[in-house]
């Protein structure tokens, strides 16, 4: 998917797929628990940490535009050693979904999460 559009009685409006992905990275990483995002490199198998400021942040998110015209997005993270990985997962759906849904008028249909990693925090 490239582009998302929302129908409104104004007009369409088009959103990007790397606004999307670029704003639910940051709404990921400021979940309790999240250290940073994937990227992951399949060919390899590697998992590499994107810094959190960076600019790759939405590398470790895919968005998909479902049949019925809702967002699916997958996410690559890596969590903080000694949390519940069930409690860090269900806050950050929970953020992302009502994050995303408000800025984009978008509704989401699913939110994959793929934990590729535990780090200890310094």
């Amino acid at each position: 998917m490239k582009k998302s559009l929302v129908d409104t009685h104004l007009g369409n409006i088009i959103i990007d797929s790397n606004v999307i992905t670029q704003y639910a990275g940051s709404v990921a990483v400021e979940s309790f628990g999240i250290i940073g995002m994937a990227n992951v490199n399949v060919k390899d198998g590697l998992v590499k940490l994107l810094k959190i400021n960076s600019a790759d942040i939405g590398r470790g998110i895919s968005v998909t535009l479902s049949d019925n015209h809702n967002l699916i997005l997958d996410f690559h993270v890596i969590v903080a050693y000694g949390v519940s990985i069930k409690a860090v997962v269900d806050n950050l759906i929970a953020n992302v979904k009502y994050k995303v849904e408000d800025f984009t008028g978008l509704e989401i249909e699913k939110i994959n999460v793929f934990v590729e990693d535990v780090k200890v925090i310094d």
